[in-house]
């Protein structure tokens, strides 16, 4: 009977000091949370990173061992990415959402979006529009984008609104691409070129590239790109033919890829 007590007595006073510690982390976040809001925001700790000089690049040695008291190895300045700010960044980026457009940038989580969307250099702001919605009917092991057997239909006003962007970026280049659309009767063709023809008639001075799919190998469909009034026409093989099975999708076959390439030089020579 004793043995009984003293075994529940150390169950209640195991209980006593689980609820404690529940108290505990309850409590905890709230005196974090008055620190938090009395401290600097993100902007404040964003303005402050020091921006590495390019000039000393050139002299940089790395780190290939730990130091005695270092926790890690750190990266070269000249592979980490900022996190992108800034007025043209943001001016594109309400852009696009007002215009429901989509760019390879943000849909394939190109580390580089700071520098394009934010003008780099050189101050001009671009994007690489991403036609025929976000999702993609294949699924190539390289690639971020969403994938689906049955993605929604194309939006009937992206060619205008794609123009339209493009248009007041101000720019002489502007690269095309889009998703594969294997469900769709002509692969997105038609709605790739009249976008490429939008953007020449509200602005013919623009040089449009399209980078475009394989088309499931429908000829009909390359004519179609290549007489809509581009400037260049690009597909990407994307490796070598031993690889193309293990990196690509089963539908985007080498020598097909290959075709439309070789299709696109004739046509071009008509």
């Amino acid at each position: 009977m004793l043995r009984l007590y003293t075994e529940l007595g150390a169950k209640l006073c195991s209980i006593e000091m689980c609820l404690k510690c529940t108290r505990l982390k309850y409590t905890l976040p709230d005196r974090i949370r008055e620190k938090l809001a009395s401290g600097p925001g993100l902007q404040e700790f964003i303005s402050h990173v020091e921006e590495p000089d390019v000039k000393d690049w050139s002299n940089y040695e790395g780190k290939l061992k730990r130091e005695k008291d270092s926790e890690r190895l750190h990266l070269p300045p000249w592979l980490k990415t900022k996190i992108p700010t800034g007025n043209n960044f943001s001016r594109i980026k309400d852009q696009l959402r007002t215009l429901n457009l989509h760019t390879v940038c943000e849909e394939a989580r190109c580390p580089n979006i700071g520098e394009c969307w934010g003008g780099g250099i050189h101050g001009t702001a671009t994007a690489t529009i991403m036609l025929l919605g976000d999702t993609c009917t294949r699924g190539c092991r390289f690639c971020s984008v969403k994938t689906s057997r049955a993605p929604p239909p194309p939006d009937p006003s992206e060619p205008v609104n794609t123009a339209t962007a493009i248009a007041s970026w101000g720019l002489d280049y502007i690269v095309l691409t889009s998703v594969d659309r294997d469900d769709l009767p002509d692969g997105g063709s038609n709605h790739f070129a009249e976008t490429v023809k939008e953007i020449k008639k509200q602005k013919s001075s623009i040089m449009v590239e399209c980078l475009v799919p394989d088309f499931a190998g429908d000829m009909e469909a390359v004519k179609t790109i290549v007489n809509s009034g581009l400037d260049v026409f690009a597909h990407n093989i994307e490796t070598v033919e031993g690889l193309t099975p293990y990196v690509r999708d089963r539908r985007a076959k080498y020598r097909q890829s290959l075709a439309v390439l070789k299709e696109a030089k004739n046509i071009n020579l008509m």
